[in-house]
């Protein structure tokens, strides 16, 4: 992957839906010469998908929480289909430290939100934390970091 693979990379993930003719602009590249890199890049598994960015406020999700589960090894065969089909967990996790799992979920109001908590709590203790605000929005992948020059200080 070279320094034009990563300018591609990093002006995609501002902006999944920018004109190839606009990424050419960006690289220096004629259209179909940026084509065949996102080809490549996708193949390669190096850009898996795209997305769109959607204000939950904007829909009436009004609360978002991070919630610590402690599910058991044996009770994950069962927790996984049920986390999975609950379309309010944005993201789940499994984590190191006093819980396994770690859940981002959003709902309308705290009183879907107990609910759900309620529903987990058959797999285990919870902890739950409820996001005031978010001072740092999720961002890209720092495309120029150095592997080399990690490896070289550990």
């Amino acid at each position: 992957m070279d320094k034009i693979d990563k300018k591609i990379i990093t002006l995609l993930q501002q902006n999944a839906r920018m004109p190839l003719k606009a990424l050419a602009e960006q690289v220096f590249l004629s259209s179909p010469a940026v084509s065949a890199r996102i080809e490549r890049l996708e193949k390669e598994q190096i850009i898996s998908r795209y997305e769109a960015k959607v204000n939950p406020f904007k829909l009436g999700y009004h609360i978002t929480a991070f919630i610590n589960l402690d599910v058991m090894p044996a009770q994950k065969p069962e927790f996984y289909p049920f986390v999975k089909s609950c379309p309010n967990v944005i993201e789940c996790n499994c984590v190191t430290g006093d819980f396994s799992m770690l859940l981002k979920v959003t709902f309308p109001s705290t009183m879907e939100l107990d609910t759900f908590i309620g529903q987990l709590q058959k797999f285990g203790r919870t902890s739950t934390q409820i996001v005031f605000s978010t001072p740092v929005e999720p961002r890209g992948i720092d495309v120029n970091f150095n592997n080399e020059e990690y490896e070289e200080n550990e």
